[in-house]
């Protein structure tokens, strides 16, 4: 499965340089000498030649960029990788349809998705006809097991129950 690893911005300069948004937490896979698939048939792959820092931005040069007309055309250009193992890291597409448990082995229903935050992301899990949004921390998801096909909730009071009762109220 091909996965974003950037996108092209707008072009900076007249030499053919571009504004790269990376999307990837793997650093060795953006850099000079990196070839890259696009989702564009004019550009069918794109290779860096040069990478450079500018006013807390990532400047990039391409092989196949010449000038900033080239550059312009580029803008909204995906570069691709391939789907790339992590430890304790997952793909939202891994997630989905695992089935969600206590630590007790209950069951809480399937992962129906992630919805990525700002602060943290969400663990989406269809629970009674609804979706609950877990907070997915390690604290709260000690476990993910993608090879057993599971993932352990360790779910605070009122998280997955509507008649909870809290002793602060």
């Amino acid at each position: 499965m091909n996965l974003t690893a950037a996108i092209i911005g707008p072009a900076h300069g007249l030499r053919g340089e571009v504004l790269l948004d990376i999307r990837t937490d793997a650093a060795d896979l953006v850099v000079p000498g990196a070839v890259f698939d696009t989702d564009s048939s004019d550009l069918p792959t794109l290779t860096i030649v040069g990478l450079r820092q500018h006013k807390g931005r990532t400047l990039a040069l391409f092989d196949e960029i010449l000038s900033r007309e080239d550059a312009e055309s580029a803008r909204g250009v995906i570069l691709l990788t391939e789907e790339h193992e992590e430890d304790n890291a997952w793909y939202p597409h891994q997630l989905v349809g695992l089935a969600a448990q206590t630590p007790e082995g209950e069951s809480l229903g399937e992962v129906s998705g992630l919805q990525t935050g700002s602060a943290q992301d969400l663990l989406l899990v269809r629970y009674e006809g609804r979706t609950v949004m877990v907070p997915f921390v390690h604290q709260i998801v000690p476990v993910v097991d993608i090879e057993s096909g599971i993932v352990v909730i360790d779910a605070p009071g009122g998280l997955f129950d509507d008649d909870f009762v809290s002793t602060r109220d």
